[in-house]
């Protein structure tokens, strides 16, 4: 299993589990405190990028804007699967969360893709998944909200109108939310964010 250096805040005995991914450049510290303010009492877990592009820290390897070393990206995966699994055995929460805004999305998508089992809910932030993704049938009733740019050039709106549609074809509850900006993540759609955090822990309550 590949060892990953990690932040983690502790929460009460069996208490939900969230686990944050970062964007390209960012580190473990990105949106450690943001996972705590969504989960308040929630044990939190934000793993660093062990992909090195530049000095800019990612999940995986790509080639080029928007085009992903394929191999890497199914190794990295695996070894994201078994981290996620890891923690998991150490606390056995109530719930498993996932929340990752760009590079971070990806990875916490693709990990969505091969193991839909690891997480009852998903923030995916600004994702871009160029490729076909394979039948999970594990994915119904999961919960996987999507948030997006309409003028983002990095994650263009067709590819993620198409993700979505994945995601209900699938089986999963799937939820779509725009600014009207790019790339950069917004108020509003933190506050969806914050929305969508609280009623998937109610539900699984």
């Amino acid at each position: 299993m590949a060892e990953y250096v990690y932040r983690e805040a502790k929460g009460k005995p069996g208490a939900p589990l969230l686990v944050v991914f970062h964007g390209t450049g960012g580190d473990e510290n990105q949106f450690f405190d943001l996972g705590s303010e969504l989960l308040a009492g929630g044990r939190i877990v934000a793993p660093r990028g062990n992909v090195s592009e530049g000095g800019a820290l990612r999940y995986f390897r790509r080639t080029g804007e928007g085009r992903y070393d394929m191999a890497d990206l199914a190794l990295r995966t695996a070894q994201m699967a078994q981290f996620v699994r890891a923690r998991v055995a150490e606390d056995r929460p109530a719930q498993v969360m996932g929340l990752g805004y760009s590079n971070g999305a990806n990875i916490l998508a693709s990990v969505l893709f091969a193991a839909p089992e690891l997480f009852d809910a998903a923030v995916l932030m600004h994702p871009l998944i160029p490729f076909e993704p394979p039948a999970a049938g594990g994915l119904t009733g999961r919960r996987v909200l999507l948030t997006a740019g309409r003028r983002d050039p990095i994650a263009p709106a067709a590819a993620t109108d198409k993700l979505a549609d994945y995601f209900i074809r699938q089986g999963a509850a799937a939820e779509l939310f725009w600014h009207d900006g790019g790339h950069e993540l917004r108020a509003e759609e933190m506050r969806e964010t914050q929305r969508f955090i609280a009623a998937a822990t109610n539900m699984g309550a």
